[in-house]
């Protein structure tokens, strides 16, 4: 394999898309491990992360539950042809899905992944090594971009692969990782609290606080799981519009106030400029091609947040951008 190949996604899992009734999970009266996978509207991403989840090379005895938070349609039927249990969370919001999961599970360690998550072939077994340590409180897995065809990815995928879920960054310096791939001891989950709703940043939120209360986040670059990039660039916007409320309601607790805001917007601006260094020097795109493609896309996302950021100066809703995405 070549060097650099498995976060280039070359090493993707083959997944099985379909199960017969012997591929589910064992029912099992005290499971070592519970997953917990938030849902809403994702019937096809979901049926390929319960696939990956039931192809596990070394399965403890574990528990899988979907917690659906509004979809039109229930994915029971899928959760059934799986053994996964199916419970229902009416508040918006992956946080609140998961805390729904949380408190009906069962299992001594707790694992966290997104419906839209393919998890790598080794994903539980890594999970159980790192908590055979008893010194290991969190652990925040790799996520890389699942690219539909590995040798010929599209303009998104190249431009998430340098930008997306950079975990290891995310732990080292900013003190929380992403729960769309995080386990954790079920004692220290209950310490640090539940996820928070909708208008924050859950993951963010929540690692601080672990943080900020002496526990420690490890990295695990072992533990993998794959996500799709966005299918569109107005998916993208909708990410960015996120995250900017975030930082916008950050800023005005904080009392930042709307000058340092404003010098904000104007070195976001500016910062294509910058970023051809990072994007050269990344080893998750390969190539020119790979690299103008990442280039290209992400000065589109720098534009529209910064058309974004001067909406949000001139006195726009950052709740609506914050809250809409959950409910299109």
């Amino acid at each position: 394999m070549p060097r650099g190949a498995e976060r280039n996604g070359m090493n993707q899992p083959q997944l099985p898309l379909t199960c017969d009734p012997s591929c589910g999970f064992a029912e099992t009266a005290a499971p070592a491990v519970s997953i917990v996978i938030p849902h809403l509207n994702q019937p096809e991403h979901l049926a390929r992360c319960l696939a990956a989840l039931a192809a596990q090379r070394e399965a403890p005895d574990l528990e899988v539950i979907v917690v659906d938070n509004g979809s039109r349609v229930l994915p029971q039927g899928l959760c059934d042809a799986y053994g996964a249990t199916l419970l229902l969370e009416p508040q918006p919001g992956p946080g609140p899905a998961r805390n729904r999961g949380a408190a009906a599970s069962s299992g001594s360690l707790l694992a966290f992944i997104d419906a839209d998550c393919i998890a790598a072939p080794d994903w539980l077994s890594a999970i159980v090594r790192r908590f055979d340590d008893p010194a290991v409180e969190i652990i925040g897995g790799d996520v890389r971009i699942w690219r539909e065809q590995p040798s010929l990815p599209t303009a998104l995928e190249c431009y998430e692969s340098v930008y997306a879920y950079q975990m290891r960054d995310y732990i080292r310096h900013k003190g929380f990782t992403g729960t769309g791939n995080l386990a954790v001891r079920r004692e220290v989950l209950n310490r640090v609290g539940p996820f928070g709703d909708l208008h924050i940043a859950e993951d963010k939120d929540w690692g601080q606080r672990a943080t900020r209360m002496g526990l420690r986040i490890t990295y695990a670059p072992d533990v993998v799981a794959f996500h799709p990039a966005r299918r569109s660039s107005e998916e993208l916007f909708v990410k960015w519009d996120r995250q900017t409320a975030h930082l916008h309601a950050e800023a005005r607790v904080k009392r930042a106030g709307r000058l340092r805001w404003l010098v904000y917007t104007a070195a976001l601006a500016v910062s294509p400029a910058v970023e051809v260094l990072r994007i050269a020097r990344s080893d998750r795109v390969r190539g020119l091609r790979e690299r103008w493609l990442a280039f290209r896309v992400m000065a589109l996302v720098r534009a529209h947040r910064v058309r974004v950021m001067l909406r949000l100066a001139a006195g726009g809703s950052a709740e609506a951008l914050s809250g809409s995405w959950n409910r299109q």
